[in-house]
């Protein structure tokens, strides 16, 4: 049965990592949440029963964020369930580390299509469907600015999703809706932690004025409020939520 009262939102990549704690943390604030996924149905249960257990209101949808079929399924289901998609958080994301010698295009293809792809797909179905009053958050990253080597298809991924998130944001002049990215510095993820050494991820702790790895939940918090009602006068904006990494 539709719920037209609740508001809700989608949360692509919701199933770990920070997707799983802004998803979390959403449903905390009272939003009905669409925890999106996209090949580990087990993690986005959990997180749906978790926000259940709490008292709230969430579903699991499976979808490809790269595949326009699937995006477009992620928020008719969402409609269904809830009446409206108020705010949309995109988190789905990958990032290989490869080096720019002209081997592994596969590799960056597949970046370029999660990252990117993916991002114009949600943001442009978010466009069709959010109503006045609406939010818009993608993600971005703050190893922009150090250009690591073996970052570069990564890199250029999130360099073009800050591109498209200004020029959304003005493309909905007068519908008084925002569109804003988070660009987290290094967060304690399985997506971050993958493949690096204990030395390689005290040395990126160190980084920081505040020495440490984010935490999923701090980067929640900002989405928090982006998404209520004291985010509202920001808008095109890149927040870099990374505790002086930079």
């Amino acid at each position: 049965m539709t719920n037209t009262a609740v508001k809700s939102a989608i949360v692509t990549g919701a199933s770990g990592g920070i997707g799983r704690e802004v998803a979390k943390r959403l449903a905390h604030d009272g939003f009905a949440v669409t925890v999106n996924y996209a090949g580990n149905p087990d993690k986005a249960k959990q997180v749906v029963d978790e926000i259940q257990s709490a008292g709230g209101k969430a579903i699991a949808v499976k979808g490809d964020v790269a595949n326009a079929t699937d995006v477009d399924h992620l928020f008719k289901e969402t409609s269904t369930a809830f009446g409206s998609v108020n705010v949309v958080v995109h988190c789905a994301g990958i990032m290989p580390l490869l080096p720019i010698n002209g081997d592994g295009i596969e590799s960056f293809d597949k970046v370029i299509a999660i990252n990117l792809r993916g991002s114009f797909l949600v943001m442009g179905q978010a466009a069709k469907q959010l109503l006045a009053g609406g939010r818009i958050i993608v993600f971005s990253s703050s190893v922009i600015a150090k250009s690591f080597p073996g970052y570069g298809p990564y890199i250029a991924s999130k360099a073009g999703v800050e591109g498209l998130m200004r020029v959304l944001a003005n493309e909905l002049r007068g519908r008084n809706i925002t569109v804003n990215a988070v660009s987290p510095g290094p967060v304690a993820t399985e997506l971050f932690l993958k493949g690096k050494s204990e030395a390689q991820i005290n040395e990126f702790s160190k980084i920081p004025p505040l020495e440490r790895l984010g935490r999923p939940e701090d980067i929640a918090d900002v989405v928090s409020f982006l998404a209520g009602p004291d985010g509202g006068w920001v808008n095109a904006q890149v927040l870099r939520a990374n505790g002086g990494f930079a």
